[in-house]
C-alpha cells in the first residue's frame, strides 16, 4: 500500500513537480505571465534536484521513476500551455513544426501504454537533453521571447529522443527504467534476457 510516509526526499521533489499543476494554471487564468514563470522555474529547478538526490542518496524506485516521468510530462505540458497563452503568435507562426515534432511523442505514448500499461521512464542521455532544451526554451520564451536557434535545436533533439524511446519500447518486453540509450539496452540484462 503506498503511503505519503514512503516518500523519500526525491519523491518529494517530483510530487512537487504534479501538485504545482493547479498553481500554474491559476496563474495562467489571471494572466499573471511573469508569476506563471517564475513558477515554472521553481518546477523545472526540482526536475534537476529529485534527479540528482536519487542517483546520490541510492533511493531510486520504480514508484520514483514514474513519478519523475509524470511530473516531467506535466511541467513540459504547462510550459507549452504557458506559451500557448503568453507567445501566441509565435505559436500560431510555427504550428505545423510544432505538430510534426509532438505527433511522434502522442506516437511513443500510445505505444508504451499499449504495451506497458502506463508511460515510459528510461530517462535516457537524448531525454535529459531534450528536457534540458526544452526548459531552457520555454523560459527563455516566457522571460524575454523566443530564441529561433534554440527552438530548432529542441525539435530536432526532440523528435530524435522520441524515436530512441520508441525504439527501447520494441527492445524491452517488460517495463524497464534508467536505460541511458540504445547503446546501454544493447548491453542491459533485462533487455538480454527478455530476447533469451
Amino acid at each position: 500500500m503506498l503511503t505519503f510516509k514512503s516518500f523519500n526526499i526525491a519523491d518529494w521533489f517530483s510530487s512537487y513537480r504534479i501538485a504545482a499543476v493547479p498553481v500554474l494554471l491559476a496563474l495562467i487564468l489571471l494572466d499573471e505571465r511573469a508569476l506563471f514563470t517564475w513558477f515554472l522555474l521553481v518546477s523545472y529547478s526540482t526536475d534537476a534536484i529529485d534527479g540528482y538526490l536519487a542517483r546520490k542518496l541510492k533511493i531510486s524506485s520504480k514508484r520514483g521513476s514514474q513519478l519523475d516521468s509524470m511530473g516531467d510530462q506535466l511541467t513540459f505540458a504547462m510550459g507549452l500551455i504557458g506559451l500557448w497563452t503568453f507567445e501566441n503568435s509565435f505559436i500560431r507562426e510555427n504550428l505545423l513544426l510544432i505538430a510534426i515534432a509532438f505527433s511522434p511523442h502522442l506516437l511513443q505514448m500510445a505505444i508504451a501504454f499499449h504495451k506497458y500499461g502506463k508511460i515510459t521512464a528510461f530517462h535516457t542521455y537524448l531525454a535529459k537533453t531534450s528536457a534540458v532544451l526544452q526548459g531552457v526554451f520555454i523560459l527563455l520564451a516566457l522571460f524575454f521571447g523566443p530564441v529561433y536557434g534554440l527552438f530548432y535545436a529542441m525539435m530536432i533533439i526532440g523528435i530524435l529522443e522520441t524515436v530512441e524511446e520508441i525504439t527501447l519500447i520494441f527492445m524491452y518486453d517488460d517495463w524497464a527504467e534508467d536505460v541511458k540509450g540504445i547503446y546501454w539496452a544493447l548491453r542491459d540484462r533485462r533487455m538480454i534476457k527478455n530476447t533469451g
